[in-house]
């Protein structure tokens, strides 16, 4: 009884070392297989700042030649690093499948506003985060100026972020300019009148009060007669012909 007791541990023990060796092999031999091919995906339609080869040229320009080198050899943290330095980038996921695939995936940095800055012009996204003017593509979002302070970018982007909000006014406001009274003109897409919105204060209220009065006005067929809409009052919108 004792030795069959013995001979048992003796198998059971034999079986845990071969299945041991026989992953510690197949894993050796999975992590010697070469990268055949990088995968490249966005989260957006469209690409928009990036293209696949942009990204691609992005690992061989900082020397992280991926494809056809062993699996043991990658450093998926290094190249999650190396794509997330990309101003355009947000969030980035880089791993590795089954059949020897490097997969990036990628969600790119959404523009909101192009700031006209007097010394280099440059995008701001919905995190308020700077971007650099693109060779690559040009973003359909309103166009800043008067912007000259950090004061200034902060509450130009709290302005943004309200219209944002709103889909039509996201569609119609094409022109923002900060003057020099620290107040608010709009210029939009229906019209060649300016919007004198003011202070950057009742957003909520002054949006409504627009979006109200386009919605009578427009019936009418009165925009193309005003110069000037001016939501600086309280609970009116004032125009000038």
């Amino acid at each position: 009884m004792k030795l069959k007791k013995m001979l048992k541990y003796i198998l059971l023990f034999d079986l845990i070392i071969a299945l041991g060796l026989l992953y510690g092999f197949t894993k050796h031999k999975n992590y010697s297989k070469k990268i055949h091919k990088i995968h490249i995906s966005f989260k957006e339609e469209g690409n928009y700042f990036l293209t696949d080869t942009m990204v691609n040229k992005l690992l061989i320009q900082n020397k992280l030649h991926v494809k056809n080198q062993a699996k043991s050899m990658i450093d998926l943290y290094q190249l999650e690093e190396t794509v997330l330095a990309n101003p355009f980038i947000e969030k980035a996921v880089v791993f590795l499948s089954a059949r020897n695939v490097l997969n990036v995936q990628i969600k790119q940095r959404e523009a909101i506003a192009r700031v006209m800055n007097a010394n280099k012009p440059y995008y701001i996204d919905k995190q308020g985060v700077k971007l650099p003017v693109s060779l690559h593509y040009s973003a359909r979002v309103p166009v800043v100026f008067g912007v000259k302070t950090p004061a200034d970018l902060e509450e130009v982007y709290r302005f943004l972020k309200e219209i944002n909000k709103d889909d039509f006014l996201k569609n119609e406001v094409v022109g923002i300019h900060k003057t020099n009274k620290k107040e608010f003109e709009i210029r939009v897409r229906s019209g060649d009148y300016i919007i004198v919105f003011g202070k950057c204060e009742r957003l909520k209220q002054k949006f409504f009060n627009l979006k109200a009065f386009y919605s009578k006005a427009f019936l009418e067929d009165k925009m193309k007669t005003y110069k000037t809409i001016n939501l600086t009052y309280h609970n009116q919108v004032v125009c000038t012909k």
